[in-house]
């Protein structure tokens, strides 16, 4: 069986274009029938995806992440904006959402949920190919080749149901169902989070080699910045619903330009006593989504905010190291200390009391 792309890697066009991805969630109305607001869960994002990346998204606990990985699946709709597969709009005439779930699959945290209790292995992997059209019998040849594949033989594991393997061997069966339709793009949205560490650190080798073996491209949304780091090409960093940094892995871990993704990356935890963090590298909880505060958000938590920063909403801008930061800090001639001046010569950076 063959899942490999015709392309993978090297090309300019991306393998999925995101634009201007909206998604408010409206609250229950009150007894007067009055509305309370919406949850701008994701609030404009827009990232490109190309083939044979993999495309890490990090951020705190409710950020937007999982609900961005939901609106590319099309599990819920979007309010406003454009998903681009390979120069198609999804849900237009020419890229239904049947034919773009064909090539687009998700990997769930909970390994248990995402199965069907009363089907067994290889039926619940067999399941997807008949529905799209695939005979029976050719379905459960490749579920058991695909089991195969994700190191569970068919012959222990095909006819076993959820119940009787572990969270890891879940966790392996879920990414050959993701597998089953010959897929090309693949979600994960916090896939090795419930494991423990070794069966974590197996599952992502398997992702390694399952990407190397079929060309695949991931996006991976993990808490775990080492994960992150381990496994991705590019990084995507979000708060509060918004895009405030991506770029290459390695650039971003060494080089952060926004002073969010700095205090994300002050918070990995170390064994070196030298470099314990003694005092929290963020204070305080993210603003509330229903009334976000106005200009860039993070400037309620930032040190280095100043009135622009409160009055302007910053859009994503080229750093010094290559990557793209949505801070007035790196926009030249921008009205705050810390900004390079219009001829890209850097201020002292004055920093809040």
């Amino acid at each position: 069986m063959t899942l490999a792309n015709d392309e993978v890697g090297g090309s300019t066009q991306p393998m999925l274009a995101v634009r201007g991805l909206v998604k408010h969630f409206p609250l229950k109305k009150d007894l007067l029938g009055r509305s309370a607001g919406v949850v701008r869960a994701v609030d404009g994002v827009s990232f490109d995806v190309f083939k044979g990346e993999t495309l890490g998204v990090v951020g705190e606990s409710g950020c937007g992440k999982s609900t961005t990985a939901r609106l590319l699946m099309q599990l819920i709709s979007h309010d406003q904006g454009e998903l681009v597969f390979d120069g198609q709009t999804v849900g237009s005439n020419s890229l239904p959402l049947k034919d773009y779930r064909r090539q687009a699959q998700m990997v769930f945290q909970d390994s248990y949920a995402s199965l069907n209790p009363r089907l067994t292995m290889e039926d619940s992997i067999a399941f997807a190919p008949m529905v799209h059209g695939l005979p029976e019998r050719e379905a459960i040849e490749r579920a058991r080749d695909l089991l195969e594949r994700v190191g569970l033989a068919p012959q222990r594991f095909a006819e076993r149901y959820p119940h009787e393997l572990s969270g890891g061997q879940r966790q392996r069966v879920n990414i050959a169902r993701a597998l089953a339709l010959q897929s090309r793009l693949i979600i994960l949205d916090e896939a090795v989070s419930a494991l423990d560490k070794s069966v974590e650190a197996q599952v992502l080798n398997l992702l390694l080699d399952l990407k190397e073996a079929f060309g695949l491209t991931y996006i991976f949304i993990s808490h775990d910045l080492n994960v992150v780091r381990y496994m991705s090409d590019r990084v995507m960093v979000m708060y509060l619903g918004q895009v405030v940094e991506v770029g290459d892995s390695e650039t971003l871990f060494k080089h952060a330009a926004h002073p969010y993704t700095q205090a994300l990356l002050s918070s990995i935890p170390t064994l070196d006593p030298d470099r314990r963090t003694e005092t929290p590298p963020l204070a305080g909880d993210p603003p509330n989504p229903i009334n976000p505060p106005s200009g860039c958000r993070f400037h309620t938590r930032c040190v280095h905010a100043q009135a622009i920063c409160s009055e302007k909403m910053p859009v994503l801008a080229p750093a010094q190291h290559g990557q793209q930061v949505a801070c007035w800090m790196h926009v030249a001639g921008a009205a705050h200390t810390g900004a390079p001046d219009a001829q890209g010569m850097v201020k002292p950076l004055e920093v809040a009391a």
